[in-house]
């Protein structure tokens, strides 16, 4: 397999930019299913309140350049840990302590206030319209950026465990996808977090001492 540790410098900018192509592709399809009742409450805004169609756009935009930014960071971050060895050319950590070490982050990140904060926002998506509301193309850019950006902060570490299993594992992101979708669920949401942190956890610890 093709190792970017031993590319010629010509050839990096095109290897980075595969990544960056791949990560957004992935972000669009991860991020699709949980976007899905922003944007209906968003809808919802444009007969109840004044919301408008052009908002609309505004707001899947913002909500758009934030995972894309988003997407060019985890991509820069693959490549370099590439080039460093940690992981193989399929995004999959050949470490057992760095696999560890990214399981144990994703898990005691569910425990914290910010985790907290962020799944609360993404949970009640009318809310956070209302609160934070501005009219207008201009004013849905600014709720999308507001908006993704508590995304991010709520989904990235499920995201980086990408890299245990390997990032062009399509099972392993389906999984990845599915939590993150049922933690934004207000019901389901609010049983699975801490449990998932727990089991995130146990599964650092088996990894060091399996």
């Amino acid at each position: 397999m093709f190792s970017m540790a031993n590319a010629p410098m010509s050839m990096m900018p095109s290897q980075l930019f595969n990544l960056f192509a791949m990560w957004a592709i992935m972000m669009a399809a991860m991020m699709g299913p949980t976007f899905v009742p922003t944007m209906r409450a968003y809808e919802d805004l444009i007969t109840s309140a004044d919301g408008s169609r052009a908002g609309s756009v505004g707001v899947l935009l913002g909500f758009f350049f934030v995972w894309v930014g988003f997407a060019a960071l985890i991509a820069f971050a693959q490549f370099q840990l590439i080039r460093t060895g940690l992981l193989d050319g399929m995004g999959q950590s050949v470490s057992r302590y760095f696999s560890a070490a990214l399981l144990l982050s994703a898990g005691l990140y569910q425990f914290t206030a910010l985790k907290d904060r962020c799944l609360a926002h993404c949970r009640s998506p009318t809310f956070q319209f209302l609160a934070h509301w501005r009219p207008g193309f201009a004013g849905g850019i600014y709720m999308g950026l507001h908006h993704g950006s508590y995304c991010v902060a709520c989904c990235w570490g499920l995201m980086v465990i990408g890299f245990v299993g390997g990032t062009m594992d399509l099972l392993w992101m389906g999984g990845a996808t599915l939590m993150m979708t049922l933690e934004k669920l207000p019901d389901i949401g609010k049983l699975l977090t801490k449990p998932l942190g727990f089991a995130l956890i146990a599964w650092s610890i088996g990894v060091l001492v399996l």
